[in-house]
C-alpha cells in the first residue's frame, strides 16, 4: 500500500491504544483513517503486558469504560477471526491487614453501586477457590467473577484487523518525525517511511497514542503530556502439574498479582520504589526489547510469593521478564484534545491498565473526536488536568518511582504523594510551615491541609478511621464558625478577561448576567449545550472592559481551554494571572473586627455588602477585598500582589492574636463548605450534571437572550427534573464519609455519595448525593428512609434539600 497524502485522522502508535482508537473511529464511519507505527504493531509495551481485565474502577464512568473493554474483547474474536484469549476467569483480592480489608469492603460497595458483580468472601472461601493460596494471615477477600485475562498482543491485532475491515490503513516501520501546525491547529504529520524516504500526510486530526514515546513527541508541538517509563517486572514458572484455570489473584499488601496461563504461573510486581527508565531517551532500534534482569530488586516480592503461593518454592523459572511501561504523575491516563493545539488528541499513559482501559478509552475518544464532546464526564483522565511544568523530566523521573507502587498501596483517604514536592509554593509557604502547616499537593501547589499543634508530629498518620489530624480540623472548623480563621488560597486559578468585547463574550459563556456594576462579584456556571456544568466560578467585574475569573487550581488549564475554544471573533484577551496575586481568606463572625484592625476601610454591610470587591489598604500595602465565602460565614478574600503577600499576612497575624485568629487548612475549608451544602466541581457537579438538578438554578439568568446551555435549561424546566442533589448527615456521629459510599433509599442503592467530610458543627459526617425524583415532590423525596453504606455497613441518615447549616445565609450576609 502507498501511504496517502491526505487523511481524515492520523493515529500515531500501533499499541493497543492506537489500534483501539483507529478501530472505533472507523466503526463510527470515518473512512480515511491512517495509523502509523514506528516499528511493528505491539512492539512497545503492549506485547509484554500481563493482560489483566479488571472491571471495577474508582468511579462510575471509569468502571463504564473498563466494562466496555471486557465486553468488546469477548466479541472481537467472532468479529475479526483473531482469537483474543479473553477468558472471564474472575479475580480475587485478598487483605492481610484490617486497613486493607476496610478498603476492599469499600470497593465492594462501589462495585454494587456501579452494578459490577462482587462477592465478599472469607479466607476459607478464598482457599477453596484458589487451592494454592496460603490464607493463614488473610483477613478477608473479595471476588469479582466477571473479571478476566487475555492475550494482549492478539487484542491489539484483533482491533487492528477490525479497523482494516472498516477501511482504515495501517503502516508499520513508519516513524512520525513531527506534527505540523498553523494558526494554533494541526495541519498534518511528517514521517520517514519504510524505505527511508520522508513524507507528509495532511490532516486536521492527529491522535498521539505513542505510549512511552508520547511525551517527547508531544513536546515537539508544545503539548504537555507528562509521562515517564518505569521498569516493570514479572516472573513465569515452568509448567505446574494440575494448575488449571484459576482466577486472577491480587495480594496488594505484598505488591503482587498472580495469573495462571497455559499451565504456568505468573507473578507480577508493583514494588513501592520503582525504577524509572529511559531518562536519556529511547534508542532508535528499540523493538520487542527487554531490560536487564534485576533479581536484587525483585527478591522481596519473590520471597513473599514463596510463602503466599508455596508452589514457587519448587517450580522452575521459565521467564524472568523486565520491560518498560509508562506511568503518569497521578496514576491516571490521558485522554482528550490537548489545550495547546486544536486537533491534537491524546490517548496515552495507561499506568499498567492499558489493556483493560484501551477498549473503552478508544471508544470514548472516538465519540469525542467525531461528535465534538465526550460521551460522558471524563475529567479523571482528561488531558486538560495536566500542568505545563509536569512535563519536566526531572520531576517525572522522581514522581513515577512512586506512582507505580501506589497502584497497590493502601488507598487511604487524604493520602499525599511524597516525591517531586515543593515545585509550586505560595509566598506564605515558609511562614505557614513554621506555624505547623502540614501540606498537601494539588496541581503541583503546596497547600496547607491542616496545622499541627506545638509538640505534635506535623505529618499524616493514615487510616480509614479518624486520622491524627481529626481534632486539629475540629479546632480549625469551630474557629471559623465561632471566631475567625485564616486560609491561604493562593492556589486558586485566576484568569483575567479584558477588552472591548469582554462583557459580551462572558455573557455568551456564563449562565448569570455579566453586565453588572464595577466591583460586583457574580457566582456563575459555564454550561455546555446539554446544561452540564463545565465550570463553576466567581466572576468579578474590575472595570468596564476587564473581569477576573476565579476557578479551582486543579481545573485552571481546563477552564482556560474552554474559554479559548469558545472565543468566536470577540475582541477579548484571556490571561492566566494565577501567579501574580495571592488570595488570603479571613473567615468567621469576627472577620469584620479583624479587618477593621488592619485597614481604615469601612467593612460594614452598607459600605461593603456581600458580593462586592473593593480596593483597600491593608497594613502598609494594598489589596482588593472580595466579600465572598466558600465556608458559609462572614468573610473576605484578599487579593494581594505576590510581593506584598508576606507583609499583609504579618499584619493580619499580629492584629488577630487577641481575637483568637486560627490558621486553617484545606481540610477545614472542605468540612465547612459541605455543612453549607456548597458544591464541589469534579465530585458533586460535572459536565454531565444538569445545572438545575444540581440545585444551582439560581445561577442561571432567565432574562438573557442567549448563552451556551440556555436551551437545555429551558427544556429541563419544562420536562421536569429526574434527580436532585440532596445533603445528608449520618445520625451516628462515629462513621466517616469521603465519597463513593452507597446512597440507599428505602433499602435500594440509588447512587454514590459524591463527596463527604465531617461536619464538626453539625456533629456528624456529611455527604452529598443525587436522588432520583421523577414525578416526585420535595415532600416525597424527604419522606423516604435514607441510609449510607460504609464498607458494607448501613448507617441511617437525615436528608435535606436546603443547607443544614445557616439555610438562609444569615451569617454570610451578617
Amino acid at each position: 500500500m502507498t501511504i496517502p497524502s491526505k487523511a481524515r485522522a492520523v493515529v500515531i502508535g500501533g499499541g493497543v491504544s492506537g489500534c483501539s482508537v483507529a478501530y472505533h473511529l472507523a466503526k463510527m464511519g470515518w473512512k480515511d483513517i491512517v495509523l502509523l507505527e514506528r516499528k511493528q504493531l505491539t512492539s512497545g509495551t503492549t506485547w509484554h503486558a500481563a493482560g489483566l481485565i479488571g472491571q471495577l474502577r474508582g468511579s462510575a464512568n471509569m468502571t463504564r469504560l473498563a466494562k466496555y473493554s471486557a465486553d468488546l474483547y469477548v466479541k472481537l474474536a467472532a468479529e475479526t477471526g483473531v482469537e483474543t484469549g479473553m477468558r472471564q476467569v474472575g479475580s480475587i483480592s485478598v487483605a492481610l491487614t484490617q486497613h486493607r480489608h476496610e478498603e476492599l469492603l469499600r470497593q465492594a460497595t462501589v462495585a454494587r453501586i456501579f452494578d459490577v458483580d462482587v462477592q465478599e468472601i472469607s479466607p476459607s472461601e478464598a482457599k477453596a477457590m484458589y487451592p494454592h493460596l496460603n490464607v493463614g494471615d488473610v483477613v478477608g477477600a473479595v471476588h469479582l467473577p466477571l473479571d478476566g485475562q487475555c492475550d494482549p498482543a492478539n487484542i491489539a491485532m484483533a482491533l487492528a484487523k477490525g479497523a482494516r475491515m472498516q477501511g482504515a490503513q495501517i503502516f508499520e516501520h513508519t516513524k512520525v518525525t513531527g506534527v505540523t501546525r498553523a494558526n494554533g491547529r494541526v495541519t498534518g504529520v511528517d514521517y520517514v517511511g519504510k524505505d527511508g524516504e520522508p513524507g507528509h500526510i495532511a490532516t486536521d486530526v492527529v491522535v498521539n497514542c505513542g505510549g512511552m514515546w508520547g511525551r517527547d513527541l508531544a513536546e515537539q508541538s508544545g503539548v504537555t503530556l507528562p509521562l515517564h517509563a518505569c521498569e516493570h517486572f514479572y516472573l513465569i514458572t515452568e509448567p505446574v502439574e494440575g494448575l488449571g484455570h484459576l482466577p486472577v489473584l491480587r495480594v496488594p499488601d505484598e505488591c503482587a498479582y498472580y495469573k495462571s496461563d497455559a499451565g504456568k504461573m505468573m507473578i507480577g510486581a508493583f514494588e513501592p520504589k520503582a525504577k524509572p527508565w529511559g531518562m536519556n531517551g529511547i534508542r532508535e532500534d528499540f523493538e520487542f526489547d527487554t531490560l536487564p534482569e534485576d533479581w536484587e530488586h525483585f527478591m522481596p516480592i519473590m520471597e513473599h510469593a514463596m510463602n503466599r503461593m508455596p508452589l514457587f518454592q519448587t517450580a522452575g523459572i521459565h521467564t524472568f521478564f523486565n520491560g518498560p511501561e509508562s506511568f503518569t504523575p497521578d496514576d491516571r491516563y490521558y485522554l482528550g484534545e490537548a489545550p495547546e493545539v486544536k486537533g491534537y488528541w491524546v490517548a496515552a499513559g495507561y499506568n499498567s491498565v492499558g489493556i483493560a482501559g484501551s477498549g473503552g478509552a478508544g471508544m470514548a475518544l472516538a465519540h469525542w473526536i467525531v461528535e465534538g464532546e465526550a460521551p460522558f464526564d471524563l475529567w479523571e483522565v482528561d488531558i486538560r488536568r495536566a500542568q505545563p511544568f509536569q512535563r519536566n523530566k526531572a520531576y517525572l523521573k522522581e514522581r513515577v518511582s512512586e506512582t507505580l507502587g501506589l497502584l497497590y498501596a493502601d488507598h487511604f483517604p487524604y493520602r499525599q504523594v511524597v516525591t517531586s514536592r515543593g515545585v509550586r509554593r505560595t509566598p506564605l509557604h515558609d511562614h505557614l510551615k513554621a506555624r505547623g502547616a502540614v501540606f498537601g499537593e494539588v496541581a503541583g501547589w503546596e497547600r496547607a491541609n491542616w496545622f499541627a499543634n506545638p509538640g505534635q508530629k506535623a505529618e499524616y498518620e493514615y487510616s480509614w478511621k479518624r486520622q491524627n489530624w481529626f481534632d486539629n480540623q475540629k479546632a480549625e472548623h469551630m474557629a471559623v464558625r465561632t471566631g475567625v480563621g485564616f486560609f491561604d488560597m493562593t492556589s486558586f486559578g485566576k484568569i483575567r478577561v479584558e477588552g472591548r468585547d469582554a462583557c459580551a463574550f462572558l455573557n455568551r459563556l456564563c449562565s448569570a448576567e455579566m453586565d453588572v456594576a464595577e466591583g460586583r462579584i457574580v457566582y456563575t456556571m459555564l454550561l455546555n449545550e446539554k446544561g452540564g456544568i463545565e465550570a463553576d466560578l466567581t466572576v468579578t467585574r474590575l472595570s468596564e472592559t476587564a473581569y477576573l475569573l476565579v476557578v479551582p487550581g486543579a481545573t485552571l488549564q481546563r477552564n482556560l481551554a474552554w474559554l479559548r475554544q469558545n472565543l468566536q471573533g470577540e475582541f477579548a484577551v484571556i490571561t492566566d494571572m494565577t501567579a501574580a496575586e495571592s488570595v488570603l481568606c479571613v473567615m468567621g463572625p469576627k472577620a469584620r473586627d479583624l479587618m477593621s484592625r488592619v485597614s481604615p476601610a469601612d467593612f460594614s454591610n452598607a459600605a461593603h455588602p456581600f458580593g462586592m470587591a473593593k480596593e483597600i489598604e491593608v497594613g502598609m500595602g494594598l489589596a482588593r477585598a472580595h466579600r465572598v465565602t466558600y465556608v458559609g460565614e462572614l468573610g473576605w478574600e484578599l487579593y494581594v500582589s505576590s510581593d506584598q503577600t508576606a507583609h499583609v499576612f504579618e499584619a493580619l497575624d499580629e492584629a488577630g492574636a487577641d481575637l483568637g485568629l486560627k490558621l486553617c487548612g484545606l481540610h477545614t475549608l472542605d468540612s465547612c463548605r459541605i455543612e453549607k451544602a456548597y458544591r464541589h466541581w469534579g465530585h458533586d457537579i460535572t459536565e454531565e450534571d444538569h445545572v438545575l438538578e444540581a440545585g444551582l438554578g439560581f445561577t442561571v439568568s432567565r432574562k438573557k437572550a442567549a448563552f451556551i446551555g440556555r436551551e437545555a435549561v429551558m427544556r429541563k424546566e419544562e420536562a421536569g427534573l429526574v434527580r436532585k442533589m440532596v445533603q445528608f448527615r449520618l445520625k451516628d456521629p462515629e462513621p466517616l464519609l469521603f465519597h463513593n459510599e452507597a446512597l440507599v433509599r428505602d433499602g435500594k442503592i440509588v447512587g454514590p455519595v459524591t463527596s463527604g467530610n465531617y461536619g464538626h458543627f453539625l456533629g456528624g459526617a456529611i455527604g452529598m448525593g443525587y436522588v432520583p425524583c421523577k414525578g416526585q415532590s420535595d415532600e416525597e423525596i424527604l419522606s423516604s428512609r435514607y441510609e449510607i453504606e460504609v464498607a458494607g455497613v448501613r448507617h441511617e441518615a437525615v436528608a435535606s434539600l436546603t443547607p443544614m447549616y445557616d439555610a438562609k445565609s444569615v451569617r454570610v450576609r451578617a
